[in-house]
């Protein structure tokens, strides 16, 4: 991590002011704690993404009490979704907890240990320094599990520790980054399990879901497709994943149950045989639990299991795993003749609509590949934009980032904020394109201030739909709940003083192609925000139905 995110605050200043002396390391800054942890999600969803080995995560950085209870809505988020980071709590010296000082931001009832309880329960590991003599082990204990379970963790940190000495010999030791090894015994007789069922299979389907890509999976997985030829697709949560590639031919789309283009559920739910690489059956990833895909045909490789039909394997790692199949011999010999059932399967279809006629969302999502390059990195809003660009083609390298599960409103602007630091690390000509909803861009637009002033180059698409049109389709269609103010979208960027900047209001699909052609607007030379006037019920079909099913759930 060489960015730190968060929010300054008496218990950490000081812990603040080392940050500077660490070559390389760089303080961003942020305007709230709720959305400095989305950004660390954000940074280290993409420094994952552009690294091989997943050797990066994302560091938030609070003060007691007050910021870290405010940043706790995206460290669940984080949790929930299998997104490693950091969480470190600047709190009271360790004198003033063991007098129990009535201090500010406490509950004024001498408990300090009560917020770092609140986070244990989304946290893999949580640790309150406490002895100088252990805290270096216990430092690197809690960055190690952030590392190895994709998961939040978090650090109380005491005042008076930030100025201690330690043994250089004790910063000298590498971190164990590495998850265990598999019992090699168990290991060995799933992979005979699995192998026998490939024997037996005419069929088999490769379904990569969200967790391969946050274990860093995805690199064996690709290798297995390839030496293997079976087809494969991915899912909502899933897409944009490193060494995902939506080009080729083997792909056959997005599968999301019922609300699957009907191409990719045939060709998935006909299959013999289903290879489920960190698989998350969510509602809003499944089409609301429309799988039909029946546990004698499928094998579940997770992050720290293994699922084989109605037999489960504790702590036999997806990642270790594929990785021995790969290497098998047995595979090879089996899969050397295999030839996949669909080739070069074109699911979507541009809509087309004469220049005058009014932005749709189908129309957008459908044409919005042709815009895309290689190596983008697109961040997507839960409600239309979440759904809607499950109809886009995406080129080689892009990575995706959605919060399909844990679905905060809000999210995807914080968490552009850090994708767009942690792509600029790695390489500054990289576009990073937000699609946020007017809604959702309410909730958390001050964090477009941090990205200004660290003079980020990034495109902000604003969907004006004039409210929460995800609401709306769920319950509410007219309630006044469900609408906003009207805001002045364009001007934000000079609200917030940006220098170098562009912004543009776009309602016509031929005032969208204009941009779309425009080879000056596609060099990532600036931050730019174009709002999309969108009819305000118009939303993706796959949301229409989703929202139908979802609003049955909630009847009960």
């Amino acid at each position: 991590m060489k960015n730190i995110f968060g929010v300054p605050g008496d218990f950490n200043l000081v812990l603040l002011d080392k940050i500077d002396d660490v070559p390389g390391m760089k303080w961003v800054g942020s305007v709230n704690e709720l959305n400095a942890g989305y950004s660390a999600d954000g940074y280290s969803r993409v420094k994952n993404g552009f690294t091989s080995d997943g050797s990066s995560i994302g560091c938030v950085v609070t003060t007691f009490g007050v910021g870290e209870l405010s940043a706790i809505n995206a460290i669940a988020g984080a949790y929930s979704e299998h997104v490693g980071l950091l969480h470190v709590v600047g709190v009271p010296s360790t004198d003033s907890q063991k007098k129990e000082l009535l201090l500010h931001h406490t509950l004024g009832n001498g408990d300090f240990t009560v917020f770092g309880k609140i986070s244990s329960f989304i946290s893999a590991t949580t640790s309150a320094l406490s002895d100088p003599a252990t805290a270096t082990a216990e430092i690197d204990r809690v960055i190690e599990s952030a590392f190895i379970n994709q998961r939040p963790t978090y650090l109380a940190f005491p005042s008076n520790f930030f100025n201690l000495k330690v043994p250089k010999s004790e910063l000298d030791k590498p971190l164990k980054l590495t998850p265990p090894p598999n019992n090699v015994e168990v290991q060995d007789e799933v992979v005979s399990e699995i192998l026998s069922m490939i024997g037996k299979a005419k069929r088999p389907v490769i379904i990569v879901d969200a967790c391969c890509g946050r274990h860093n999976a995805t690199y064996e997985a690709n290798k297995f497709i390839q030496l293997t030829n079976f087809n494969f697709a991915c899912t909502p949560m899933s897409k944009g994943s490193r060494d995902i590639d939506e080009n080729d031919p083997r792909y056959i789309g997005v599968y999301l149950g019922d609300l699957s283009y009907p191409r990719s559920k045939e060709l998935v739910e006909s299959a013999d045989l289903v290879l489920s690489f960190g698989a998350v059956l969510s509602d809003f990833n499944t089409g609301s639990f429309s799988y039909s895909l029946p546990n004698s045909k499928v094998v579940e490789f997770h992050s720290d299991y293994t699922k084989i039909r109605n037999a489960q394997y504790p702590k036999i790692r997806m990642k270790e795993l594929i990785g021995k199949l790969v290497a098998s011999p047995e595979l090879k010999k089996l899969t050397a003749d295999y030839k996949p059932f669909q080739t070069s399967l074109d699911l979507i279809q541009p809509v087309k609509l004469p220049q005058e006629h009014k932005i749709t969302q189908a129309w957008l999502w459908s044409n919005l590949g042709s815009w895309l390059k290689e190596g983008d990195v697109i961040v997507t809003e839960t409600g239309t934009s979440n759904f809607g660009i499950i109809q886009t083609k995406f080129p080689k390298n892009v990575i995706g980032i959605s919060q399909v599960l844990w679905g905060s409103i809000g999210y995807s602007v914080g968490s552009a904020a850090g994708a767009v630091i942690a792509a600029e690390e790695v390489d500054p000509t990289r576009r990073v394109i937000l699609f946020v909803g007017d809604g959702s861009l309410q909730l958390t637009v001050q964090e477009i201030s941090t990205m200004v002033r660290n003079k980020n180059k990034i495109y902000i698409f604003v969907l004006n739909n004039s409210g929460f049109t995800i609401e709306r389709l769920i319950h509410g269609r007219e309630a006044g709940y469900n609408a906003i103010q009207e805001w002045a979208y364009t001007d934000l960027l000079k609200t917030f003083k940006a220098t170098e900047f562009e912004t543009f209001t776009v309602g016509k699909i031929g005032e969208i192609e204009k941009l779309f052609k425009d080879d000056a607007f596609a060099v990532n030379d600036k931050i730019r925000l174009v709002e999309i006037k969108l009819d305000t019920f118009d939303a993706p079909e796959n949301l229409v139905k989703q929202a139908e099913a979802s609003s049955k759930v909630n009847d009960g």
